[in-house]
């Protein structure tokens, strides 16, 4: 029983240095993110754990984690799953969660975070706020014009700041219809899990 506890809290450390060493890459190049880019803050995730990749599931833990996240979400996560030999299908499944999880809470939370930031008299949340505001300026043009399949080829093709988190929260912004919004980002997570299977994992070369 004690060990058991001593690998459940080896776990819950584990869990909150992976956050913050997250937290702190993405802190550094919030702005803009490519695949190289995405590759780079992985291996530097990866290569700062060190010895707590041994714990068992942990691998998979870390996987799913940067799925999550905004900035590497899918991609990030299956660069990290190629990059420690895991099993294809078994990434595939678990970076898809990952990232399809937080789409209901951005599409159903989103304008009441945003607007609790703009009316905030802290500065940070201000910033983050208006950071916010020029990302979706900056890539609305596509969803606006296009509409649904605007936002499934936006979520689903992955260019640089494109992606299910920036892709949910212009519909929000823009007021689309909840519910066809979430299947809209459901299906361009499906086509960019794809794209990132034959990128990450070398498929085409195996079909080929």
């Amino acid at each position: 029983m004690i060990n058991l506890y001593k690998l459940l809290i080896l776990k819950l450390l584990y869990v909150i240095k992976l956050l913050n060493l997250i937290y702190i890459n993405l802190y550094k190049c919030y702005n803009e993110i490519g695949d190289k880019m995405a590759e780079k803050i992985v291996n530097s995730i990866i290569a700062s754990l060190g010895s707590f990749i041994s714990i068992p599931f942990m691998k998979e833990i870390i996987v799913f984690i940067i799925s999550l996240c905004p900035i590497l979400e899918l991609r990030g996560g299956l660069i990290a799953a190629s990059l420690f030999d895991m099993n294809p299908i078994e990434s595939y499944l678990i970076c898809i969660i990952g990232n399809i999880l937080p789409i209901p809470f951005i599409l159903w939370l989103i304008n009441k975070i945003l607007k609790f930031m703009k009316d905030s008299k802290n500065k940070r949340l201000n910033g983050f706020y208006n950071w916010l505001n020029k990302k979706v300026d900056k890539h609305k043009g596509q969803i606006e014009k296009y509409g649904y399949l605007g936002l499934v080829l936006f979520v689903g093709i992955p260019l640089p700041g494109t992606g299910a988190w920036t892709g949910c929260l212009i519909a929000s912004v823009l007021e689309m219809d909840k519910k066809k919004s979430f299947l809209a980002a459901m299906l361009g997570v499906f086509i960019a899990s794809i794209i990132m299977m034959i990128i990450s994992f070398g498929l085409l070369s195996n079909i080929l």
